[in-house]
């Protein structure tokens, strides 16, 4: 995924932020989703720095303009995001869309809600250290369902393997491409489609027939 990023931006000119859109609007959807059943659960988008907390943030983007009572929790201050987490925390502040950096709200909130996974994407090395592995805990003691982008955090997308700590999510949407770690994962597991054209697949030797025909997302796993 880190050569299919990569081509994509560098050769082909695919923009991360293009991608990202995609990401966040097929999370809203499962989102949504899930919610159907308890409209009276409100929505808790926990998002870190990069491109994961990037495409929760966009999420929570789409999820207010359909009028959903959607708060962001970041593992951070707003000040010191960067790049295209920054960039997409701009525009929830301006939206007005509530948001905090105080992890203990996650155990005060005492209403229903659907949690969303937006805190470590693949990228990650070595196991999750703190504030995110406190926001985890946090989120796995919670009832809700957990909704994960891509990976669940703390997990390791190759192997599977928990570094430290992980999400346990009710439901998982990757992106792209399926991860080998994800085959023994709890909970659902979609294959969502964020536009990577065939010609990247093809420029990296990868085997690839597009599995998404008319739709934006498949179901993987039950």
């Amino acid at each position: 995924m880190r050569d299919v990023d990569r081509v994509a931006v560098e050769e082909v000119g695919l923009q991360l932020l293009q991608m990202m859109e995609n990401a966040g609007r097929a999370l809203a959807w499962h989102v949504r989703d899930i919610r159907e059943g308890d409209t009276d659960r409100r929505i808790l988008v926990v998002a870190g720095n990069g491109g994961n907390g990037g495409g929760g943030l966009v999420c929570a983007r789409h999820l207010a303009n359909r009028d959903l009572p959607v708060r962001v929790l970041l593992d951070r201050s707003p000040e010191t995001l960067t790049g295209v987490a920054a960039h997409q925390h701009r525009i929830i502040d301006e939206m007005g869309i509530p948001f905090t950096s105080d992890v203990e709200q996650l155990s005060g909130l005492e209403e229903a809600m659907v949690v969303v996974d937006a805190l470590i994407g693949y990228g990650i090395s070595g196991d999750v250290r703190p504030p995110s592995n406190t926001y985890i805990e946090r989120m796995n003691r919670r009832s809700d369902p957990i909704v994960s982008l891509d990976v669940p955090s703390g997990l390791d997308a190759t192997t599977g393997k928990t570094l430290g700590v992980s999400v346990t999510p009710d439901r998982t949407v990757t992106l792209a491409l399926p991860k080998t770690g994800l085959d023994g994962i709890p909970g659902t597991l979609f294959l969502a489609d964020i536009s990577v054209p065939g010609t990247v697949y093809e420029r990296l030797g990868i085997a690839y027939t597009n599995p998404f025909e008319d739709r934006d997302w498949i179901r993987l796993k039950e």
